[in-house]
């Protein structure tokens, strides 16, 4: 009935779904306390919408599986039964000439209607404020809240040839993320930011792309907390405050060995 395939999926989106009921919870206690932030029933409507599609497709498939051994047990009993009657065919239909079909121009229409087209990335510089929009390296998501440390940094990054996307708090970096994140190369994610620390934006992102690129960057973050990140999937740290061989180097080896996991 449920072939391994089925079952490793299973477990995989189950798992998906406790990370996602784990998330509404945390979200809904984050909500009462903090009232005035409207961004976390935002986010828990998201959880929400993810949580009742991730439960439909566990439903979908285990009942498509069960009525599909179900119709097949059917048949099978069908064609094993003897008929208590012979059917008389019905007369045949004259057959109508070719040229006087009247689906073939329709089904012409319809295949060219479903021709494949192809279309290019989208170009951020019209959608976003990019720094450095020409240039000929990858877009860079910097989320930092102290204007004149972004300022700082954006100039290092755009300096070298990368297009570079600021997000003064967590918030507007998940905004920006959900909706060009597949355009960006790598997120440079400041520890300490406004009502949203840096691991809860971690995490965030992480649910948006779990293979998202993300080097973690501060003047002071808790060594167990990096370590679990890093555990999770971060792919660096840059100590504050910033030097231009050691922000560079870091994001260029970053996103090296990124490519050369794709590959």
């Amino acid at each position: 009935m449920l072939d391994h395939d089925d079952l490793k999926w299973i477990a995989s989106t189950s798992t998906d779904l406790n990370s996602l009921l784990q998330q509404i919870s945390r979200y809904a206690d984050l909500a009462r306390r903090h009232k005035e932030q409207p961004d976390y029933l935002d986010l828990l409507a998201e959880r929400v919408e993810l949580a009742t599609k991730a439960s439909q497709e566990l439903f979908d498939r285990v009942t498509s599986k069960i009525l599909a051994k179900t119709v097949a047990q059917s048949s099978e009993m069908a064609e094993n039964t003897p008929p208590a009657f012979s059917v008389v065919p019905p007369p045949t239909a004259p057959a109508v000439p070719h040229e006087q079909k009247p689906q073939s121009n329709g089904s012409k229409r319809l295949s060219e209607a479903k021709a494949p087209t192809r279309s290019s990335a989208p170009d951020l510089s019209t959608e976003l404020e990019v720094k450095n929009p020409r240039g000929n390296r990858e877009y860079i998501l910097l989320v930092e809240d102290e204007t004149q440390v972004a300022e700082v940094a954006a100039e290092m990054l755009a300096e070298e040839g990368y297009k570079v996307i600021v997000a003064h708090d967590g918030f507007e970096a998940l905004k920006i993320y959900r909706n060009v994140g597949k355009q960006i190369g790598l997120v440079i994610l400041d520890y300490f930011l406004p009502v949203m620390d840096g691991d809860a934006v971690f995490e965030e992102l992480r649910a948006l792309n779990s293979h998202v690129n993300v080097v973690l960057s501060s003047g002071f973050a808790e060594q167990q907390k990096i370590s679990a990140m890093l555990a999770q999937g971060l792919r660096g740290f840059i100590p504050k405050p910033y030097s231009s061989e050691k922000l560079l180097g870091q994001v260029r080896s970053t996103l090296d060995a990124a490519r050369q996991r794709l590959a």
